[in-house]
């Protein structure tokens, strides 16, 4: 017996869903789970006895794979920024919250800025890391420093 799987991800999604969800505690770890667990069904060739045992053998799978993620070397390791911050040593609050603001600017600016200031970095250097070009990285400099220029600037009216 071997059931399309079309008929069993609309007829077993969900259970799988919950039991993943039990064990990750994280939504988009616990989808991951049911998706590869279709992908083990759909490349495995095993022939099944009936469909309780398709069904069985699905939530034994999901089960393994859900252990497998909470038991990675990255779930084990993740630290939020909150409990990095705590580990950092800052000259002074002030610094501390720069910190924290440029830790807040989008992606691309985030790593110029740091890279450039923390690091102490060339914009050539940058360039080189980074792949782009030295005049992007003037860019991502200059609209980094604004974005941080105005995020402080609204903190320190707001505190006055």
């Amino acid at each position: 017996m071997r059931p399309q799987v079309m008929e069993l991800v609309e007829k077993y999604k969900n259970n799988l869903y919950a039991v993943a969800f039990n064990i990750c505690k994280n939504p988009h770890d616990a989808e991951d789970v049911v998706q590869d667990t279709f992908v083990q069904y759909f490349s495995n060739r095993k022939q099944f006895e009936t469909e309780e045992h398709v069904k069985a053998w699905l939530i034994r799978v999901a089960i393994n794979k859900a252990k497998n993620i909470n038991n990675s070397f990255w779930r084990k390791n993740k630290v939020t920024l909150d409990e990095t911050m705590e580990t950092l040593a800052f000259e002074g609050e002030e610094s501390r919250e720069l910190f924290e603001t440029v830790m807040k600017l989008p992606e691309k600016y985030r790593i110029a800025i740091h890279l450039f200031y923390y690091e102490d970095y060339t914009v050539r250097e940058i360039s080189e890391i980074l792949k782009i070009s030295e005049s992007n990285v003037k860019v991502r400099l200059s609209r980094g420093r604004n974005l941080l220029k105005e995020t402080l600037k609204e903190e320190w009216e707001n505190d006055e």
